[in-house]
């Protein structure tokens, strides 16, 4: 009996060692294929096609009276493929996902669905193998070389994003796309730079080795290949910090940890590049209370490098600044501010959560709101992952906390000190009669869309793909081994908040973040235009570089705003993106032309170029599809900054929102305003202007955010949350006024013009 007993403990083990090794070695990615950079289809855009385009445009131009002299062009330069970490996950069955979409996907988006002038690639640098760069690489320069000589259909730029989020205001400083001027090997890095993780940072697309290779034994087919994925970089060694960038060897990952460091690696590689901070409200990975203050600091800001910010994307609009914050800093502690007109803080409405239930159980008032206090400490420790100190609160008891209540289409858990209109109104002060040091910022969109998607925007179509909305199950055993970094975490509700090491026990993933509500924010995404002197390479890069660029939620509505009287002009004038000195009554001239109207399905010459298979599973069966007739222009707003002069002013009193307002008639040919500022002068100090253009009311997916229903004070009582009952049917779609966004005009004050 001892004998068989030994025999089958030793089986077992036996049978262990053998699941165990099952396992880790599924977790290692073994049994699955690594993505590769696939090849772009080789047909380029019907030249007619692309001459049409730029007839059209140069044809609206002399109507409105603007100069024929540069084209518009439109772009995106934020897409992402399943090079990226997070893009791979969305791929996924489980999540709803399509499966792969590879750098030559976003090409061919970008050329055949989306008739796009340029786009840029911008895959997360921080787990990008040199593998997956080389392929990046290489598809690009695929897809460049298919766009034809002088007047390309296509310009691809390369680049990648430094995707960095801190814990705390202090370590905190954000995303930003770095995107590269040439394609060839002596004019580029040889590897990108990613960001490092602060500790105790988010991390929400890892899972270990273990936990991985069971999900992929249990779920089979790409959940293999997405542990070969995140197994790649696990064997890369990470460059040293402190080395030369060109005497680092090709096969490591080099990371930066703030942007000082960032903007001193691309100094030591000195090639052309620019760098485009994004998600700059975004709070779904920035913290309470943070803000943009201390990036204008020395280093942390290079002007000939950080030229232009993306003033909207597929995660909403980060333009407009507001008094209030989310937290704030008194006597060295950290305290819940009250709500106030247009904001309810999160941290706040956790408190309100916790006291209704309290109340509900019987307990005196006095009880109660001692537990609301607690609560709002315990959200402000968590910061990011506040949400999780409330035990069993679903996605709908926070209501419309954390938004920005009168913003249109504002990103999710607003942070308005890293609006642009805040950067704008900043200064730097280095002491008595040093000049303050400001961000001086061309305005851009682009859709920051995971699917390899650029330029996603044409339709307000296909809520699940040309948005970053994806259709995971909540159910944890519908997600199985997913479920633990994907499902809230289930709690049952309780009338006493978590402090916040307990509200992380066994928290991981997408858990960290409040998807549910999140999912309610993400649009079909912006463009990029810029008035270049032609089509190709260099004329694009010339006009990011000077600012004269804009950015729309989408639709390609023409935009110029022009300074008409700049100091010894004969004629001339200074385009947006211009800083002029010496005027002292300044005029300027706003024109707008509203977008075509599109019509169903994709053109016939795109047809013929991909496959009935392509145009379904890349384009969803809708491409840009422009009709004849254009939408009209409503009215054009115009926005006056006086940035700071001294640190004490406050900037909510420096920001004219709008300064000046003009209705336009409904007309075709678009809206042309002239006005001017006679008090510029009399003021003695520098002022920032920029445009507004709206396009009439028309349907938009997730315009509406959280569908609130309001009393008659206007405070949310219920939200709709994006899909409604129809699941992957809803559209999410509300009213919205499609608009652009014109670059600023900087004037600077000469005592010689007054």
């Amino acid at each position: 009996m001892g004998r068989l007993l030994t025999i089958a403990i030793g089986g077992l083990a036996v049978l262990a060692v053998a699941a165990w090794l099952a396992v880790f070695t599924a977790g290692r990615g073994t049994f699955g294929e690594l993505e590769t950079g696939g090849t772009p289809d080789p047909d380029r855009r019907a030249p007619a096609a692309v001459a049409s385009a730029g007839a059209a445009r140069a044809d609206a131009a002399r109507e409105i009276g603007a100069s024929a002299d540069k084209q518009i062009l439109f772009g995106d330069l934020h897409a992402h493929t399943t090079f990226s970490r997070d893009a791979f996950t969305f791929s996924l069955p489980m999540v709803g996902g399509e499966g792969a979409h590879p750098p030559a996907d976003a090409c061919d988006f970008a050329r055949h669905c989306a008739e796009l002038d340029f786009w840029s690639i911008n895959d997360h640098a921080e787990d990008l193998t040199p593998r997956q760069w080389r392929e990046t690489v290489a598809a690009t320069r695929q897809c460049e070389a298919i766009a034809g000589g002088d007047e390309p259909d296509l310009v691809s730029f390369l680049g990648w994003e430094w995707t960095q989020a801190g814990t705390v205001p202090a370590n905190h400083w954000g995303h930003k796309n770095v995107v590269l001027r040439h394609l060839d090997d002596d004019r580029i890095p040889r590897r990108p730079i990613g960001a490092t993780r602060p500790p105790g940072g988010l991390d929400v697309g890892r899972m270990g080795t273990l936990a991985r290779g069971a999900a992929a034994l249990a779920m089979g087919g790409r959940f293999h290949d997405w542990a070969a994925f995140l197994t790649e970089p696990e064997g890369v060694p990470r460059c040293d910090a402190d080395t030369p960038v060109q005497d680092l060897p090709d096969d490591c990952i080099e990371l930066a940890a703030t942007p000082a460091d960032l903007f001193r690696k691309l100094d030591e590689w000195g090639h052309d590049a620019l760098v485009i901070p994004h998600g700059t409200t975004w709070g779904a990975y920035t913290p309470p209370g943070s803000s943009y203050d201390k990036q204008l600091d020395g280093a942390m800001h290079d002007p000939d490098r950080q030229r232009l910010v993306e003033i909207y994307s597929g995660h909403g609009t980060s333009e407009v600044y507001r008094p209030w914050r989310s937290s704030l800093e008194e006597d060295g502690a950290t305290i819940c501010p009250a709500p106030s007109p247009g904001y309810l803080p999160s941290c706040w409405r956790a408190g309100e959560i916790i006291e209704e239930r309290c109340l509900a159980e019987g307990e005196t008032e006095a009880e109660c709101a001692s537990r609301a206090a607690e609560a709002r400490a315990h959200y402000l420790a968590g910061g990011i992952p506040g949400h999780l100190v409330v035990p069993g609160a679903r996605a709908e008891d926070w209501l419309d906390s954390g938004q920005c209540q009168d913003c249109r289409e504002p990103a999710f858990n607003y942070r308005p000190a890293g609006a642009a209109q805040y950067l704008l109104a900043l200064g730097g002060f280095d002491g008595p009669g040093a000049a303050p040091r400001r961000f001086r910022l061309g305005f851009m969109a682009s859709s920051d869309n995971h699917f390899a998607r650029p330029g996603s925007g044409y339709k307000e179509k296909h809520r699940r793909g040309m948005t970053e909305s994806v259709g995971a199950s909540r159910d944890p055993d519908a997600l199985g081994p997913l479920a633990s970094i994907i499902a809230p975490p289930d709690r049952p509700p309780a009338a006493r908040s978590l402090d916040f090491e307990t509200a992380l026990e066994g928290v991981a993933g997408f858990q960290l973040i409040e998807t549910e509500r999140s999912v309610a924010f993400l649009l079909t995404g912006g463009l990029i235009a810029v008035h270049a002197e032609a089509r190709g390479r260099d004329a694009i890069w010339n006009a990011m570089d000077r600012r004269e660029v804009y950015g729309t939620t989408g639709p390609r509505m023409l935009l110029w705003f022009d300074l008409l009287n700049p100091p010894g002009s004969t004629g001339a004038t200074a385009p947006m993106g211009s800083e002029v000195s010496g005027v002292s009554a300044p005029i300027f001239q706003a024109r707008a032309v509203g977008s075509f109207e599109q019509l169903p399905g994709c053109p016939e010459a795109t047809a013929e170029r991909l496959s009935a298979s392509e145009l379904k599973r890349l384009c969803k069966g809708d491409c840009y599809h422009p009709s004849d007739e254009r939408r009209v222009i409503t009215r054009i707003e115009v926005v006056r900054i006086r940035p700071q002069v001294h640190p004490d002013e406050d900037v909510a009193d420096l920001i004219e929102d709008p300064w000046r307002s003009f209705a336009c008639d409904p007309h075709p040919e678009g809206c042309s305003v002239v006005f001017g500022d006679p008090d510029f002068a009399a003021s003695g100090r520098e002022a920032v202007y920029y445009v507004r253009a709206f396009e009439a009311p028309t349907p938009g997916i997730n315009a509406g955010n959280l569908r609130c229903e309001r009393d008659a004070e206007g405070r949310c009582t219920g939200v709709s949350l994006c899909p409604g009952p129809d699941g992957a049917a809803d559209e999410c779609l509300s009213e919205h006024e499609p608009r652009a966004w014109s670059s600023p005009i900087w004037l600077d004050v000469d005592p010689s013009a007054s």
